[in-house]
């Protein structure tokens, strides 16, 4: 199919009008798939993004997460055609978009964008604010459909305030009313609700999600928050020094990380470091086998899931003492001198199970439970 019909398409999609009663609903749109080969982005000798694969299935939510200058940015730029990469292809529905044989040009990608600092325009209603994409359409329809989308997020009796009068939280919803209702294909977000307060943010996190659900909308999200990328994201994407370390499900980024910052991101770990001999580990809580390429007397990381270990009664494993107790919630994180390991470890216990500082305790874990990387992967931190 040729961009212009596919387009055409996307334009006469069916609108979904408010219902006052039954709540209304945005319109469905026509997912795309989204796909990155070999991408490239170099600025003079710095590689801000090297060689990037990802293939987005079409209504698929991913998250692209890592620390701050590892690419994540640069590649929704590319993505979105404000960028375009240094080698490499972007296709769109196996439609390149921007490599080296074709450049289609932000407007015409059928592709949606929403900024970190949401980007109003102070001078525009919030009604004028969300129909600025629609300039194609009768000002009638346009009307039409902002007003729909406008209902959905629940601003539709803001319409004709202005983006000053608004909360934070209502100006991240006019913002995303503002990117979903030309009906992209594609929808990227960058750092969202990085500047909503912890109980706002996650209120819109999960609003922002059955949106992009109903929509459709194959959707690219930055952030650096891996709480957050478990939230919202099918898949989970993690960037490092402009590559991709992983790509999977959140439940495999737990259970196999690709290395030891992986493995940080998604849990809170004990680290100690073991010399190998003669393929294994000694530790004291059993022997484990070594990294594949990691050579006797080089070092191997040894991590402990806080989660992961279990407190008993003096007399029941490895024996141990609480050194300190500090109330985190619904939880305390303990540190509890354990013998046979030179630094306290860091445990975290349900609450009730009410642990004194000073007790003697026996600690366990499931060997099968245990991280094992070598030490040279820790070159990042």
């Amino acid at each position: 199919m040729q961009w212009r019909e596919w387009i055409s398409r996307q334009l006469k999609a069916e609108t979904v009008e408010p219902d006052q009663e039954s709540g209304a609903r945005a319109a469905a749109m026509f997912a795309a798939r989204l796909t990155f080969e070999g991408v490239e982005r170099r600025y003079g000798d710095f590689y801000a993004l090297q060689h990037v694969d990802l293939d987005i299935a079409p209504g698929e939510v991913v998250c692209l997460l890592g620390p701050s200058g590892c690419g994540k940015t640069t590649l929704l730029r590319i993505a979105s055609g404000i960028e375009t990469p240094s080698a490499g292809r972007v296709l769109i529905n196996d439609l390149e978009v921007a490599g080296p044989n074709a450049f289609v040009p932000p407007e015409r990608r059928s592709v949606g964008l929403m900024f970190q600092d949401f980007a109003l325009f102070p001078h525009l209603s919030i009604l004028e604010n969300v129909a600025f994409g629609l300039k194609q359409l009768p000002p009638a329809e346009a009307r039409r459909s902002a007003l729909a989308v406008l209902s959905r997020v629940g601003l539709q009796k803001f319409a004709d305030g202005y983006p000053r009068t608004l909360s934070g939280g209502q100006q991240q919803r006019v913002a995303l009313a503002r990117a979903i209702v030309p009906r992209p294909s594609v929808m990227l977000m960058d750092e969202p609700f990085s500047g909503l307060d912890v109980q706002l943010r996650d209120e819109m996190q999960e609003e922002t999600l059955a949106l992009l659900r109903e929509t459709r909308a194959t959707s690219l999200i930055v952030t650096h928050h891996p709480e957050e990328a478990m939230r919202l994201g099918d898949r989970i994407a993690v960037l490092r020094g402009g590559r991709v370390m992983q790509f999977d499900k959140a439940e495999t980024l737990y259970d196999h990380p690709a290395d030891l910052l992986v493995a940080r991101m998604f849990s809170e770990i004990n680290e100690v470091s073991y010399s190998v001999n003669q393929g294994q580990i000694d530790t004291p809580l059993g022997r484990l086998d070594a990294p594949a390429g990691v050579k006797d007397g080089e070092s191997a990381v040894v991590c402990i899931r806080e989660r992961g270990i279990e407190v008993n009664r003096s007399g029941r494993g490895l024996p141990g003492r609480v050194l300190h107790v500090r109330f985190h919630g619904d939880i305390d994180l303990l540190e509890i001198g354990v013998q046979g390991f030179d630094a306290p470890l860091r445990v975290r216990t349900p609450r009730y199970e009410n642990w004194s500082k000073g007790a003697e305790v026996g600690i366990e874990v499931d060997p099968a439970r245990l991280l094992v990387f070598p030490a040279a992967s820790d070159d990042s931190a």
